[in-house]
């Protein structure tokens, strides 16, 4: 159905923003074709099944990742992602978008207009990752409050979940912004904190890393939350490190998503009997 299905699928290729998100269908009718087909999934599935489509939007080009190309993966993960910045750039803590990463957005916000006339379904509901870089994107992409917005005022609204957060651990371009600070700059009614959402980042230790089995575990957990609501038509704006986390959890290999790319996925649910 997309470009991404295919197993041997390359990135780098496909691109951060393929026409129509990677749909093949080029159709006038693509997205009523495609929606259908949701439907139908859900309509004919058996109890204790449900389709969601979600799109996994990752956050727009940060510092940190300036950085990583500047020393090399090696040398990054052994010294220079421990630290908060070098004497030309600032990544930690919390690493923010650079230039190119805020007109990544803003080329995102552009993919989804450009689509919308031709029906795709704009997501009822947005999560995010508290990472400022995630939070900046979705400011960028859905939550300008212009003539010519993706969303009408009513919906511009984002729930923010911890576990929606990149890998965690000795990387200070990881390390979140404290909850006050945070709800200064990205205030209500547009901004939403989960409930029990923590001052200070509860996750972060310098000198221990997150495994990847527990990312995707939280991701699970993530997943687990948006089935609960009736929503179908998802978004989640966060990290590469976590949405490698969700396809683990849905059976996918890992899918090297570039900065400011949106990867849309259909997931089933199977509810085990108590």
């Amino acid at each position: 159905m997309s470009y991404s299905d295919d197993p041997n699928a390359d990135p780098s290729t496909i691109g951060a923003l393929p026409p129509r998100f990677g749909l093949l269908d080029d159709s006038e009718d693509r997205w009523k074709t495609f929606q259908s087909a949701i439907g139908c999934l859900n309509a004919e599935a058996p109890g204790g099944v449900s389709y969601k489509v979600c799109f996994l939007g990752r956050h727009g080009e940060g510092w940190h990742n300036v950085a990583e190309a500047k020393y090399g993966t090696e040398a990054w993960d052994a010294y220079w992602s421990k630290l908060d910045g070098d004497s030309e750039i600032t990544w930690g803590p919390d690493a923010l978008l650079t230039p190119l990463g805020e007109t990544q957005a803003l080329q995102a916000r552009e993919a989804w207009k450009s689509e919308i006339p031709k029906g795709i379904p704009v997501p009822a509901k947005f999560y995010s990752s508290p990472l400022r870089r995630a939070l900046d994107t979705w400011k960028e992409t859905f939550g300008l409050r212009s003539n010519d917005a993706v969303l009408d005022k009513s919906k511009r609204t984002v729930l923010i979940l911890e576990n929606c957060r990149e890998q965690y651990g000795v990387h200070t371009c990881d390390r979140r912004s404290t909850l006050s600070s945070l709800v200064t700059i990205y205030p209500p009614p547009t901004y939403v904190f989960e409930e029990g959402f923590a001052e200070e980042d509860p996750l972060w230790q310098k000198d221990e890393r997150e495994p990847k089995p527990h990312i995707a575990e939280r991701a699970r957990a993530v997943l687990e939350v948006i089935f609960r609501e009736p929503d179908i038509y998802i978004s989640i704006t966060a990290h590469s490190g976590f949405f490698n986390g969700v396809l683990a959890v849905i059976g996918r290999s890992d899918y090297a998503l570039p900065t400011g790319g949106v990867l849309p996925v259909v997931v089933k649910r199977t509810a085990i009997p108590n």
